[in-house]
Order: C-alpha cells, then sequence, then structure tokens
C-alpha cells in the first residue's frame, strides 16, 4: 500500500440542483448581488433570458467534492489534509437556476514528497454539457505529536 492517503485515479461525484435559495443565500453571504443571479427581469433581456448561478457558488460545490474525496481517504490521522487552492478554473457555460449539476473529482497526481495531491474537477448539467473544469491541489500536513 501506498504512504500515501488517496491514489491516483480515486474518485467521488455528487449531484445537486442548484435552487433559488442557494444563490440567494450566497449572494447575501459573500454580498455579490449582480443582477445576473438576483434580477430575473434584467437577465430576461439578456442573451441568457434568466438568472444564473454564481462561478463562485461552483467552487463551492467543488470544495464539497474535496471533502468527500478526503472522507473516503486511507490511513491514520498523522496528517491533516488542506486546500492549497484552485488552478484553471474555468465556466464553460452558464448554470441557471433550476440546473441540476454534477461534480466529478478525481485525483490525478501525487507528490508524495512534497505531501501533495492534485485532483480534476468536471462539472455537467443535467444535460451532459460540460458547465465548469478547474484543478484542486491538497497539501496533508503533518499533526501535532
Amino acid at each position: 500500500m501506498s504512504d500515501f492517503y488517496v491514489a491516483v485515479g480515486d474518485s467521488v461525484s455528487f449531484s445537486k440542483t442548484v435552487s433559488e435559495s442557494d444563490v440567494y443565500l450566497f449572494a447575501g453571504i459573500t454580498g455579490d448581488l449582480s443582477p445576473n443571479h438576483v434580477d430575473e427581469e434584467y437577465m430576461k433581456r439578456s442573451s441568457y433570458g434568466r438568472r444564473m448561478a454564481h462561478g463562485a457558488l461552483l467552487i463551492g460545490y467543488m470544495s464539497t467534492a474535496s471533502t468527500m474525496a478526503i472522507a473516503n481517504s486511507r490511513g491514520s490521522a498523522e496528517e491533516t489534509p488542506v486546500s492549497l487552492g484552485y488552478d484553471r478554473i474555468r465556466f464553460l457555460a452558464p448554470v441557471f437556476l433550476g440546473d441540476t449539476i454534477s461534480v466529478h473529482y478525481e485525483i490525478v497526481a501525487i507528490d508524495s514528497e512534497r505531501r501533495r495531491s492534485v485532483a480534476d474537477i468536471r462539472v455537467v448539467n443535467q444535460g451532459g454539457e460540460l458547465v465548469s473544469v478547474g484543478q484542486h491541489i491538497l497539501k496533508w500536513v503533518a499533526n501535532r505529536q
């Protein structure tokens, strides 16, 4: 067995319907009250025709997937995984209120020496359209003895 808590190929997925409550609560917490997210009449005049979720909310769902991956990790509690960040985030298509998205998080690289894992993240909507991608880096930090 590897001396690491996750292995290349480990993956988790989950689905979530993006509700109006999700978007409004996120807008309230962050202060991002852009009409793209909270003004239906404004967005009816746009080429999108309706409100869309915040990109940062999608990153929050990506974080949920990383938490699920950590919960599935192997090994003891000698190290604590912490996020070093998300790279190469792209929003390829809008996520509208009422869309059901599926987040797939897969470990693609391990750096045992630096105690890091890298995951590819893919988010698709209910029609199978790829709406967002990114990479996530976890650092596995030694716990106090």
